[in-house]
């Protein structure tokens, strides 16, 4: 992006507060445009035919600017599309990343009907709870390993049938990869096609102009992924995905860590010259495996399949930090699978935003309004924690979420975000004295500085809790009913 300022986007704006966009003033919605929670488009003005000469070089221009140094590619359809690339900048502390790393997990057309279609529902329906949200996997990678035409598009179909997911269609051998597209309904999905090469470049051409679907490039040489990717885009196909390679140990594991680093540095940082590989990123972790035994792959229990699974965790996590867009992986044991997918949602966090839940009162269980009432802040992590802690030993209370901002307690103390005035603030506004007859609020050990004060303010009693929330059971033995 090449503007950065709310005010330098309300140059291009019509500047007329019309509050067509939906915002109470043009300013409002410059900042929302620079954020991405607003399109161009929500902009009527700008695409006014009767207006066009008045605003519509604006309009252009602003696009132009507004357009992310990465392009922005989609995957799949409807809800469970994923769009990857789209970014700004090389650090999330600059700003923030936008679109995560998308995960695949393979599957191939040698195997079993009934293994094929458990292992897509698994990769499908796989779920897991973190911090306020669920987790959840984003593609299957559909692997031709017969080299059949035919074939992988019977694999092809039976995933299909089994998921919504987008879908990576990985195969060399353009004539498979079409069989694949040529199913019914599969090219409408809009899958990844992978790979292109400089040997068999013109077929994949063909196939992603004709059946207008994004694809893979692949080249170890960066002369020769950049020559693609020229040719490419020249021809019209702009939707595309970058494969420099991924070797899994020594020097080939730093010789393509590197490679990353400068076509995303190119991409974003480079001259207009450089701009010609400012592409999303593909990773394969997935090379781990490569070089086991049939037996050890076959074999979950094996200590090969063990220790690679582990590898392909650790180069994710390589390739998840710098720069992978999308990656295809293998292992699906949670060992593997879960520090993964963690990892992307940490690192695609604002980080100029504390991921929180909404302030409120909570009924933990089935409490009553002689049960005990505990205090807490609104940072998703602490909150969950708490929350968590207390649920998981069936101890039915009141929960109040203070409004800090976001910040954990310890920070929020500090900092003045969780106060006497807040906790006053917090406790009148909920209308906690009505579900509660003993008026005794338990607060964080953490914030046991502020007891007396919230004592005065409020007309509470305050007890302090422990500092950690796992220890509330042993507390709430000796301190709970108050005396």
């Amino acid at each position: 992006m090449k503007i950065s300022s709310p005010m330098e986007v309300w140059k291009y704006l019509p500047g007329t507060n019309c509050k067509e966009c939906g915002e109470k003033t043009c300013l409002a919605f410059a900042s929302l445009l620079l954020e991405r929670k607003k399109k161009l488009e929500d902009c009527p003005p700008l695409f006014d035919p009767l207006a066009k000469s008045k605003y519509g070089e604006k309009g252009r221009k602003l696009a132009e600017l507004l357009a992310p140094e990465v392009r922005e590619v989609e995957i799949g359809v409807g809800e469970r599309a994923v769009k990857i690339g789209g970014e700004d900048v090389l650090h999330r502390h600059e700003r923030t990343f936008f679109n995560r790393t998308a995960l695949a997990y393979d599957v191939w057309d040698t195997m079993p009907e009934a293994e094929l279609r458990a292992r897509v529902r698994r990769i499908s329906e796989w779920q897991k709870f973190y911090v306020g949200e669920f987790l959840r996997l984003d593609a299957v990678a559909v692997r031709s390993v017969s080299d059949d035409a035919e074939r992988f598009a019977e694999c092809v179909r039976q995933v299909s049938e089994e998921t919504d997911l987008p879908l990576v269609l990985c195969s060399f051998d353009a004539r498979v990869v079409e069989a694949g597209l040529k199913l019914a309904g599969v090219a409408e999905r809009r899958p990844l096609i992978y790979a292109a090469t400089e040997r068999n470049w013109r077929e994949f051409l063909g196939l992603a102009k004709q059946f207008e679907v994004p694809v893979t490039l692949f080249s170890e040489n960066l002369d020769t992924l950049n020559r693609l990717a020229l040719t490419f885009s020249l021809a019209g196909v702009k939707d595309l995905v970058l494969d420099p390679g991924t070797q899994p140990v020594g020097a080939g594991l730093e010789e393509s860590f590197s490679k990353f680093v400068r076509l995303r540095r190119a991409g974003i940082e480079g001259e207009e010259k450089g701009k010609e590989v400012a592409f999303p990123l593909m990773a394969v972790p997935m090379t781990t495996w490569v070089g086991l035994a049939r037996e050890a792959r076959e074999n979950e229990g094996n200590s090969e399949t063990l220790e690679a699974s582990y590898w392909e965790a650790i180069l994710a996590d390589l390739f998840i930090l710098k720069y992978a867009d999308i990656m295809i992986l293998h292992s699906t044991e949670p060992h593997s699978l879960i520090p993964v997918r963690t990892l992307v949602a940490n690192i695609y966090t604002d980080p100029r935003r504390p991921v929180s839940v909404n302030p409120g009162l909570k009924a933990v269980g089935n409490p009553s309004e002689s049960s005990p009432l505990f205090v807490t802040t609104n940072f998703a992590l602490t909150y969950y924690t708490v929350e968590s802690d207390i649920s998981s030993n069936k101890i039915d209370s009141f929960l109040v979420v203070a409004d800090t901002d976001g910040l954990g307690v310890e920070a929020a103390v500090a900092g003045g975000q969780l106060n006497a005035e807040v906790m006053k603030e917090t406790l009148e506004s909920f209308a906690v004295a009505e579900k509660v007859k003993h008026k005794t609020v338990v607060l964080p050990g953490l914030a046991a500085r502020i007891s007396g004060e919230t004592e005065d303010a409020t007309g509470w009693k305050v007890v302090v809790g422990p500092r950690d929330s796992g220890q509330i059971p042993g507390w709430l033995e000796k301190n709970w009913p108050p005396e």
